[in-house]
């Protein structure tokens, strides 16, 4: 039987006339690298604080590793690391106070936190920055500081709350090796994001929208399940292509991508390749293509998303 780490069930959090997250289920299993994939505002940073026990839900049951929130938030938070959007370390220390300062938070001193230091800048190359303010590191280093510092206590959960937002794509793909390293070892992760290639990394995700999952699963298993068929048109006039297919009911989504126009279709409409050839004029290609994962989150979000009631 799998070992669960996070179990919540109708997890609800309501500010005054907003409802920021809806009856949430949540279920993530040890060693997971589990995403949050929404746009800003969807709840993800939310949920996040409720798992942590920064915040006390309005309705619902969560228990994390073992503890029951919001009553042993306290203990809990020993046993979790957490990076916050925003660099939240002191920008006037240096990486190496930095460090120590948030070592002494969780209980390690003397020797002990001296060895645990100089392993975390070796691990996440800070060696040789280790005397310079963190005012003075790049948006990278900062990332890298920030993560060992969320790490320093070997935690067994690691909350990440859109990490790499500010930083450049290479650095991107550093950072996620890092996390596939602390996956590796056992650290179950839970990562939120707006980026599509980062939460096609992730073991399982929710895809989240206005405080609701909208669907839930390993991204491979979403992509194959999608409720569309995906199609690539190529030919002249693909503005104006566009703008005539989006008054189509059975049009989930049209989305031009170099020279190329992609297209959703809603599977409910029968022969949908036939169909879409069909709305057409002049000379127009039609093909239909693997689905990606921005076409899920498309599906199962907007004015137009299909509903799986």
């Amino acid at each position: 039987m799998a070992d669960v780490v996070i179990q919540a069930s109708g997890l609800t959090r309501k500010f005054t006339d907003v409802t920021a997250v809806n009856a949430l289920d949540l279920r993530v299993e040890r060693g997971q690298i589990y995403g949050f994939l929404g746009p800003n505002g969807c709840g993800k940073s939310t949920t996040i604080r409720l798992l942590t026990g920064l915040l006390t839900p309005t309705e619902g049951e969560v228990e994390v590793l073992g503890y029951v929130l919001p009553k042993q938030a306290e203990a809990l938070r020993q046993k979790v690391g957490y990076m916050t959007q925003q660099f939240s370390l002191y920008q006037d220390l240096s990486v190496v106070e930095n460090l120590r300062f948030v070592a002494r938070i969780y209980g390690i001193t003397g020797a002990e936190q001296q060895q645990r230091i100089e392993q975390l800048l070796q691990q996440y190359h800070l060696e040789n920055k280790a005397e310079r303010r963190a005012s003075a590191l790049s948006g990278g280093q900062r990332q890298r500081l920030a993560l060992a510092a969320a790490v320093v206590h070997n935690p067994q959960l690691l909350f990440l709350d859109e990490p790499t937002a500010a930083v450049d794509p290479e650095n991107r793909r550093d950072f996620w090796e890092r996390l596939f390293d602390l996956s590796d070892a056992g650290t179950t992760i839970l990562v939120s994001t707006h980026y599509m290639d980062e939460a096609e990394r992730c073991h399982r995700i929710d895809i989240l929208e206005q405080g609701h999952k909208r669907a839930e699963g390993a991204p491979e298993q979403l992509m194959q399940e999608l409720p569309c068929e995906v199609f690539e048109l190529r030919g002249d006039g693909l503005r104006n292509v566009r703008k005539q297919l989006m008054q189509e009911q059975a049009v989930l989504s049209t989305a031009q991508i170099g020279q190329s126009l992609r297209v959703l279709v809603n599977k409910q409409q029968q022969q949908p390749q036939q169909w879409l050839e069909q709305q057409l004029s002049g000379e127009i290609d039609v093909q239909a293509v693997r689905p990606s994962l921005e076409d899920v989150f498309v599906a199962n979000t907007g004015t137009r998303h299909v509903s799986r009631d």
